[in-house]
């Protein structure tokens, strides 16, 4: 499989994301997979939260708005959880995208 720009770029990103979170203390103790994953919940619920509020621009990066910068935040920590793993989240990015432009409109039969 032929590595992108993207792929690259991302997997550069996220090795750097996890490197962060190790060098300040975050995984440390272990984690379990599924308190990660509930810490991404939480930085979606906050996104929801600040939406509710009107989206009002972040306190610490403040040339962000509120959902912008809690949607950041889940990514990081996917990414982060990624990079404990190991996984190629860049390719199969790619590869999920690609697979969903082939899919017949509104797939699945599922109601919003």
């Amino acid at each position: 499989m032929i590595m992108s720009i993207f792929a690259d770029a991302l997997r550069f990103k996220q090795q750097e994301i996890h490197e962060t979170a190790k060098e300040h203390g975050w995984w440390d103790e272990p984690r379990s997979f599924g308190d990660c994953i509930a810490l991404m919940h939480s930085e979606l619920s906050e996104c929801l939260e600040g939406y509710r509020k009107g989206n009002p621009i972040d306190e610490h990066c403040g040339m962000f708005s509120s959902c912008e910068i809690e949607l950041a935040d889940c990514i990081i920590r996917i990414l982060d959880l990624a990079g404990m793993y190991g996984y190629n989240i860049g390719e199969a990015l790619e590869a999920k995208t690609r697979y969903n432009k082939s899919r017949p409109y509104r797939h699945g039969g599922k109601k919003l």
